[in-house]
């Protein structure tokens, strides 16, 4: 009996070793070496059509990997196909060509009337296939490893002739997908736009480019991890929820962990110099972005969303926005490092600008918990900010064990505001209010705050409270600590309802002042940046 166990056990592996092995030669015979199908690889030939006749061949086999060895791989678009996996190897570049003269080059923009005729977001939150690598409609696609796409013959603005590109990855309505490995340099206006994706996976993944990183746009049960993300002059990654599918659809089940977000000089990420000379180029002349934002296009919604672990570095901090109906809610954000910050460290905005179609409602911004932040060097001329609009209020929102260190502001002449404009329907950001009248927190139309264990100071001169509260309802310090000049209130409190403060030994009730709500400044005009 124990030697026919033992020839049957043998007969098995046997058996399981010839299945492996015409596994293996399965899996070789669906590996597509773009070289194959006549692709050079020495950067100055158009491969765009053997790239696109080895991907046509793998998806009329029902799929597989497309492969490019060591080179450089001009071209205009690719165009993915589903059961497609492009596998960039170690040595390889995929590099996005210029366009030439008579307008050959990348797929024309597709038509979105929800961008190009109503405007309810930019040209490019509302097109594809103007993109170094595009698909549309597909299912089980991925792109992989360790080498290069270099974005260079993009541009980083709307294009302003025939032929040109403006995404290195763009992907609309698909699922299963997987980006993995590989690093981008100089991707254009959006390094990855992703929109309408369901069951995506992003890891390890480098970007070192001229606008925003990834933008992942009405998306479903997304997981970011282990991603370096550099974007001077834009945001790192993105999170929206547009109207440029044509219907609400909101960004939830999102996990982002475990990445880094810097703002320093294009290329000098990658190059490991990072370097800080470009400074105030970027649009808004306010420093380099940089930073993990929520919003602004934001009609669909943002709910479930967990972000931790994560690094801020020489860039803006935390932005959660929603300004064209959208709610946030359900947020919970852990274990977050910030150095050399270039505005509000906490940024929570609930706006009106409402882009989007007519009748929708305000949004929300609610059931938001922050915990175990570190921030040193931030800009002292933005607070901290939750700021909702009347009758809007922000709702629900907790932060535990955070440490805030605030820099000096860098002109010895400079405006503070006292009375804020609402900038109800302008587009969100700190610098639009101004140099603001506390250097800690500033929050304003708001309801059941909690702040516990959370400390400010400032690393130089300074002359305003630490906090502003201004018509908030139910608002709790526990164990708050809070530097304060020199014949100033720490906390300063204007329309509050529902105050109380406990284990803070170092804010008496003398550093505690009640104003009236200072008549508001009237709105600037409007300013409906498109982005």
């Amino acid at each position: 009996m124990k030697k026919l166990i033992n020839t049957l056990m043998i007969t098995t592996l046997m058996s399981c070793g010839a299945y492996l092995s015409v596994q293996a030669q399965t899996a070789a015979a669906k590996t597509y070496n773009v070289k194959d199908f006549g692709a050079t690889g020495d950067g100055q030939t158009l491969d765009t059509d053997p790239i696109n006749k080895a991907i046509t061949t793998a998806a009329a086999a029902g799929g597989g990997t497309v492969y490019f060895p060591a080179g450089t791989y001009a071209s205009h678009s690719i165009r993915l196909k589903s059961h497609i996996r492009l596998y960039i190897d170690q040595g390889a570049t995929i590099l996005a060509a210029p366009s030439t003269a008579g307008g050959k080059g990348y797929d024309e923009p597709e038509p979105n009337d929800w961008g190009d005729k109503l405007k309810y977001q930019d040209f490019g939150h509302s097109h594809w296939h103007n993109s170094l690598i595009w698909g549309e409609n597909l299912e089980d696609i991925s792109i992989m490893g360790p080498g290069l796409i270099y974005g260079k013959g993009l541009t980083r603005e709307t294009p302003r002739r025939v032929g040109e590109g403006n995404k290195t990855i763009g992907l609309k309505l698909c699922r299963n997908v997987i980006l993995k490995d590989f690093s981008i340099l100089l991707g254009g206006h959006f390094g990855m736009l992703l929109t309408g994706i369901d069951n995506l996976t992003i890891d390890n993944i480098k970007e070192d480019t001229n606008r925003d990183g990834m933008d992942i746009d009405c998306c479903h049960n997304v997981h970011v991890s282990n991603c370096s993300v550099n974007t001077p002059f834009d945001d790192g990654i993105c999170l929206k929820s547009s109207f440029a599918l044509g219907y609400f659809r909101s960004t939830e089940n999102i996990t982002i962990t475990n990445c880094q977000v810097s703002g320093f000089d294009r290329g000098t990420f990658l190059n490991g110099t990072y370097q800080t000379k470009e400074g105030k180029m970027v649009p808004d002349r306010q420093g380099p972005t940089g930073r993990i934002k929520f919003g602004t296009e934001s009609n669909g919604g943002f709910k479930g969303i967990t972000i931790s672990n994560c690094v801020f570095e020489h860039c803006r901090g935390l932005a959660l926005e929603t300004v064209d109906g959208a709610s946030i809610e359900d947020v919970t954000i852990n274990n977050i490092t910030m150095r050399d910050i270039g505005n509000s460290p906490l940024f929570l905005r609930l706006g009106a600008r409402m882009r989007g179609p007519e009748n929708t409602p305000v949004g929300y911004l609610r059931r938001v918990l922050i915990s175990n932040v570190n921030v040193y060097n931030a800009d002292s001329h933005f607070s901290s900010m939750i700021v909702g609009i009347p009758g809007h209020n922000i709702e629900d929102v907790k932060l535990n064990n955070i440490r805030i260190y605030y820099r000096p502001i860098d002109s010895p002449v400079v405006k503070i505001q006292n009375a804020l404009p609402e900038h109800i329907k302008d587009y969100p950001e700190p610098e639009r209010f101004g140099v603001l009248p506390s250097y800690g927190f500033f929050i304003r139309h708001a309801q059941n705050i909690e702040m516990n264990n959370v400390e400010v100071s400032f690393m130089g001169k300074e002359t305003r409270p630490a906090v502003i509260l201004e018509d908030v309802k139910g608002v709790s310090f526990i164990n708050f600590k809070a530097q304060t000049p020199d014949n100033m209130p720490a906390i300063v409190q204007r329309g509050v309802e529902g105050f109380s403060i406990q284990a803070s030994a170092s804010i008496p009730a003398n550093k505690i002042k009640k104003e009236a709500i200072p008549t508001t400044a009237p709105d600037p005009p409007i300013n409906m940046r498109q982005k």
